[in-house]
């Protein structure tokens, strides 16, 4: 039987987004396995959730993307982390950090 996801919590995924976008610019299926990969297949990043919430995040102006051509002659669209990306990183990780403390504390567990 598949491992169920976890439900995210909103805002969840655009924090997972824009971390791996820190790294530099990647297009959505790429971004999708890196975040699977980084959590070791725990969180499966569906296409219905992953690319409104791209095209979201580039209307906020976190985001840019420029269209390339993959090594299979496709053409895809390569998505890269703004200034104002950068910055609401910065404090999206704050906030994260906070959230899970507490959370923490309510379940009686001391964080690493």
């Amino acid at each position: 039987m598949p491992k169920k996801t976890p439900e995210l919590l909103k805002g969840t995924l655009d924090l997972l987004i824009l971390k791996t976008l820190e790294s530099g610019p990647m297009h959505g299926y790429a971004i999708a396995r890196a975040i699977e990969g980084a959590t070791e297949q725990e969180l499966q990043i569906e296409e219905g959730s992953l690319y409104p919430a791209l095209y979201r995040m580039t209307n906020r102006g976190l985001l840019r993307f420029e269209w390339s051509t993959s090594t299979g002659k496709r053409q895809v669209k390569s998505y890269r982390l703004t200034a104002r990306g950068r910055n609401r990183l910065k404090q999206e990780r704050a906030n994260w950090g906070r959230f899970t403390a507490a959370v923490a504390r309510v379940l009686g567990e001391e964080l690493a």
